[in-house]
C-alpha cells in the first residue's frame, strides 16, 4: 500500500475491500458506494487480455474490484465529476494500480469523442437509476447526480456502451426492475442483446429491488435468468451468498 504518498482530506476516510488488501477513498458527506457496485462486479465477467470500461465510476469501486476478482489486462473509469474523479485517481495510487486502471474525466454524453469505438472486450455501469423530469438543477449534489438522470440518461449509457464495444463485447449494468422493459428495448436499439439477467431480492419474501444484466453486442437473441440472489436472511445479517462476495 502507497497510503503515505497519497493525500486524504479531512473529510475522507479509508474503506477496506476486503479483497487483495486493496481500500477505497470515500468521502461520507459526498456519496459512498453501495451494494449494487459490489453486486455488479461480482457479476461482470472478464478474462485474460480483456479490456474493461466502467462508465460513471464514481470513486473507482467497480474496476478496482474486478481488478482483484479478474485476469482483464487493463480497466478504463470515466468519471464526469471532479471531487469523484480525483478521489478515484488517489484510490488507483493507494492500491498500486497505476498499471493497470486508468482515470479518466469525462462526461458519457460525449464518450466517443474521449476513447477510440470499438476497442472494448466488456462495458460496465452503475448508472443513475431515478428518472429526472427538471433537468439540470445547478445546486446538484455528489449524491443526487448518483442517483438521478441529471447528467446522463438511460440512452445515453446503453448508446455509449454500444459505441466502445467490440463485436461479441459484454456490457454488464445493474439497473432497478422497475424499468426493465425501457432497458429492454433501449438495448435491442443498440445491438446489445439481454443475454443473462439476475433479480436482486432484499428479502426472499420481498419484491425485487435491482437486476442485474448481462447483454452482448450483435448476439442473437435468446436470455437466461438466473437464480434470485437474496441480500438478507435478517435484518442487518447477509445471506451466506452475500456476504461471501464482500469477504472472498
Amino acid at each position: 500500500m502507497n497510503i503515505e504518498k497519497v493525500k486524504i482530506k479531512e473529510t475522507e476516510r479509508i474503506d477496506d475491500l476486503q479483497r487483495n488488501g486493496y481500500r477505497i477513498i470515500q468521502d461520507p458527506g459526498k456519496f459512498c458506494f453501495g451494494i449494487d457496485a459490489v453486486l455488479l462486479s461480482a457479476f461482470a465477467k472478464a478474462k485474460k487480455g480483456d479490456k474493461v470500461l466502467d462508465m460513471g465510476t464514481g470513486t473507482g469501486v467497480i474496476p478496482i474490484l474486478m481488478a482483484a476478482r479478474t485476469d482483464a489486462d487493463h480497466f478504463t473509469a470515466l468519471e464526469i465529476q471532479e471531487e469523484s474523479a480525483d478521489m478515484a485517481q488517489r484510490s488507483v495510487s493507494l492500491n498500486g494500480l497505476e498499471d493497470r486502471i486508468d482515470i479518466v474525466k469525462g462526461d458519457i454524453k460525449q464518450i466517443a469523442e474521449i476513447l477510440p469505438k470499438a476497442k472494448m472486450d466488456v462495458v460496465t455501469c452503475n448508472p443513475p437509476y431515478m428518472i429526472n423530469d427538471h433537468g439540470l438543477k445547478n445546486d446538484a449534489d455528489a449524491m443526487t447526480i448518483a442517483r438521478h438522470e441529471i447528467l446522463c440518461t438511460l440512452e445515453d449509457v446503453i448508446s455509449g456502451a454500444a459505441s466502445m464495444l467490440k463485436s461479441g463485447g459484454n456490457f454488464y449494468m445493474v439497473h432497478r426492475p422497475f424499468r426493465l422493459s425501457e432497458i429492454c428495448v433501449l438495448l435491442t436499439k443498440y445491438n446489445l442483446e439481454p443475454k443473462r439477467m439476475r433479480f436482486v431480492y432484499p428479502y426472499a419474501d420481498k419484491e425485487p429491488n435491482m437486476v442485474l444484466i448481462e447483454a452482448k453486442r450483435g448476439a442473437k437473441s435468446r436470455v437466461t435468468i438466473e437464480k434470485p440472489l437474496i441480500v438478507y436472511e435478517a435484518p442487518g445479517k447477509y445471506t451466506p451468498e452475500v456476504r461471501d462476495l464482500y469477504e472472498k
